[in-house]
């Protein structure tokens, strides 16, 4: 088999919803995605093309690097039943240098209590607590032996809000916050997606703007 088809095994296999397998393309989509967060150009990579557990999204990572498609490297985090395939290395560079000086990514808070979005400090208490006890879970990577590489927020997920720490173990530029105790609503304004087509030189490029969506 080429590597394409190992790839694509490896998703029907394992990541089957119900009697849904994910379709080639789908499964490709994720193999480059997952290799893209080998190579260290992704910090981690979240699974929501279907219902598969983290379980599952263990079992898929563990059958790449049994077939040295991927480095023994990688693990599977488990928040909450979200399955994320995560470069520890990367993650843990990119928080640390959340709590060096908040420079590499702006949380906006849009909590519904507020009339529009607004810039939050990404060291205040309780985003730095959360990215703290994030570095404490990834300091357990040296304790999980090579068969079980599955690493799970616990009780403690019930803390975070899980919005913002996708956004953080994704290395987004931007992530959102609220406080989640109070409620899950948010003021942001829903604006829909508007496709902008510019052309200069004879050349087209497409440019996208958008108001704060989720």
């Amino acid at each position: 088999m080429s590597v394409s088809e190992l790839f694509v095994a490896a998703a029907r296999k394992y990541l089957s919803a119900g009697r849904k397998s994910l379709s080639a393309p789908q499964s490709l989509d994720l193999a480059s995605q997952v290799s893209a967060v080998d190579l260290g150009l992704k910090p981690a990579v979240l699974y929501d093309i279907n219902g598969a557990c983290a379980e599952q999204v263990k079992h898929y990572l563990s059958s790449l690097q049994s077939l040295q498609l991927v480095s023994k490297s990688l693990l599977t985090l488990d928040l909450n039943g979200n399955g994320l395939i995560v470069n520890p290395v990367t993650v843990k560079s990119n928080l640390e240098q959340v709590l060096c000086d908040g420079s590499n990514v702006a949380v906006i808070d849009v909590c519904h209590s507020q009339e529009t979005p607004t810039i939050a400090d990404p060291l205040r208490g309780d985003l730095k607590r959360m990215i703290q006890d994030l570095l404490l879970l990834l300091e357990g990577v040296q304790q999980l032996d090579e068969v079980e590489r599955l690493l799970s927020g616990g009780e403690k997920c019930e803390e975070w809000n899980l919005c913002t720490v996708f956004g953080l173990l994704l290395g987004y530029p931007v992530t959102y916050w609220f406080d989640h105790t109070k409620s899950f609503d948010n003021c942001l304004s829903m604006t829909p997606l508007t496709v902008v087509t510019a052309s200069w030189a004879g050349s087209e490029s497409l440019l996208s703007d958008s108001g704060p969506h989720v």
